[in-house]
């Protein structure tokens, strides 16, 4: 499988980054975009690389936040064919406390019913393709992480802490072991490593690519953080986006060659 980065908050010096992520994935025939970047230069940003986005098969989206779904209604605008598979837990209801204040941070207003014809909500564990798995969170209390982060989803007019089921995990099945991408990790890039391995108790989980959302992170935690990632066996790290440039240095002290730097235009082969 072949995997190229398309939005990252580091860019090129042709390609400016922005606040998002957006990968472009290729796996045994079939052509995978996970997410869309926080606007429309994913598609601008594709064609610099190469990639046609109207041949994509499966659009994925991480989660329900728009650093990685704003992009999602140009993608419908340039492929007619793909559907787009979200979580069955994803709603407009993804808000940040900002002082007193409730930040809507989620998805584009009213595209689940505009787009409800190429838009598929994923329950469970979720085969898209052969080799090809959505895997939602299966540990209790990262409502707690959500309270944490100060990020809340309105139910029934309230406002409660976040427990990110509208996250999941994107796997795939590779000779040398399962390859996971999880775009912002909120959960946990350590808890997400369990949870897959838990679900493919069979295989060996070889990579994780993502963003860790170390950003807010002390170095004490990072630290730790690490640690607990290193425990874990994995063989290969790529993370950016939300990690945040002063963790992913922390990190690169901990891990060393384990660990890469995501950026717009990275390859990644496995």
């Amino acid at each position: 499988m072949k995997a190229t980065v398309v939005v990252d908050n580091i860019g090129t010096d042709t390609i400016h980054g922005e606040w998002g992520l957006c990968i472009y994935i290729e796996y045994e025939g079939k052509k995978i975009l996970l997410d869309a970047g926080a606007s429309g230069a994913f598609a601008d940003n594709a064609k610099e690389l190469g990639v046609n986005i109207s041949d994509v098969d499966y659009g994925i989206l991480s989660h329900a936040h728009y650093d990685h779904a704003n992009g999602m209604i140009r993608f419908f605008d340039i492929n007619n064919k793909a559907k787009f598979y979200v979580r069955s837990g994803c709603g407009e209801n993804c808000y940040k406390k900002v002082v007193f204040f409730k930040k809507y941070i989620g998805i584009p207003r009213h595209i689940l019913k505009d787009y409800s014809d190429r838009i598929i909500k994923a329950d469970g564990d979720y085969v898209i393709d052969d080799g090809i798995t959505l895997v939602p969170h299966k540990t209790e209390g990262l409502d707690k992480v959500g309270l944490n982060e100060n990020m809340f989803v309105r139910v029934n007019r309230k406002y409660v802490p976040d427990s990110f089921e509208h996250e999941q995990s994107l796997v795939f099945d590779t000779q040398e072991g399962l390859v996971i991408f999880n775009s912002c990790s909120h959960g946990g890039a350590d808890v997400i490593i369990k949870e897959v391995a838990d679900t493919f108790p069979d295989k060996k989980v070889l990579a994780l690519i993502g963003g860790f959302h170390l950003f807010n992170k002390s170095e004490s935690y990072v630290r730790e953080f690490a640690k607990r990632v290193r425990d874990t066996g994995i063989k290969h790290v790529y993370t950016g986006h939300c990690t945040g440039n002063h963790s992913y240095g922390i990190l690169k002290e901990e891990l060393g060659d384990i660990v890469e730097q995501l950026k717009i235009g990275l390859v990644m082969e496995f």
